[in-house]
């Protein structure tokens, strides 16, 4: 990294930044962490998703440093939407470590990067310019996690997490091929594909597998 150019420097450009976090002393934390660095601004902060989409669309930030778990819309929600409305806007997910299992979800809600809140100062800053200059990062000790995660979500297809939610959601194979306008036998043969593909014995082991590893909700 060319850190030490000058402050002028293509390397050194602004970044602006829109902090998303409900709690309040996270939000400060990370204020005064990047205040020491002097190419990076903080130019709003939100404390829900619904905030931080309109305050993201009225200052067009460079980089929204977004929370996963708030009241309302969360994170990937709000990640969800800002990537539709703001393409040029990188999210880098802001996650507690205990929240590793939700990078799945993060990869279709449109996240640029993923950093713990625990990171040190130098590799939220190197994330943050990452994603500010278009690329990926991922935060080094949520690389098991990411593939992972990543792996089970890519295995099913989008009829099975549907199929998977509804089961999940208490009804049987009857109400699910009522619901979906499908065949019972056609239930079946999605659920048979589902447990093979997660490892489960039974579909309640699959639908347990699924919430653990946020592939369903």
């Amino acid at each position: 990294m060319e850190a030490s150019a000058t402050p002028n420097s293509s390397s050194e450009r602004e970044i602006t930044c829109l902090i998303v976090d409900d709690h309040e002393v996270v939000r400060e934390g990370l204020r005064l962490s990047l205040s020491r660095a002097p190419h990076i601004r903080v130019i709003g902060e939100a404390s829900d998703g619904a905030s931080a989409v309109a305050l993201a669309e009225r200052r067009r930030p460079d980089v929204v440093i977004m929370d996963v778990r708030m009241p309302g819309m969360d994170g990937l929600q709000a990640t969800k939407i800002l990537s539709e409305k703001l393409p040029e806007t990188a999210v880098l997910i802001f996650t507690a470590y205990s929240e590793r299992s939700l990078l799945g979800r993060g990869l279709d809600s449109g996240a640029k990067g993923y950093i713990l809140k625990e990171a040190p100062h130098a590799t939220l800053l190197r994330a943050i310019e990452k994603v500010a200059a278009g690329d990926g990062y991922v935060d080094p000790a949520l690389m098991p996690a990411f593939l992972s995660g990543k792996e089970k979500d890519d295995m099913l297809t989008g009829r099975e997490r549907e199929i998977l939610q509804l089961l999940a959601d208490g009804m049987s194979n009857a109400d699910v091929a009522a619901k979906l306008f499908i065949s019972q036998e056609t239930v079946k043969s999605h659920v048979r594909h589902i447990l093979a593909k997660l490892e489960a014995d039974t579909r309640t082991h699959a639908v347990a597998i699924a919430l653990r590893d946020a592939i369903i909700d």
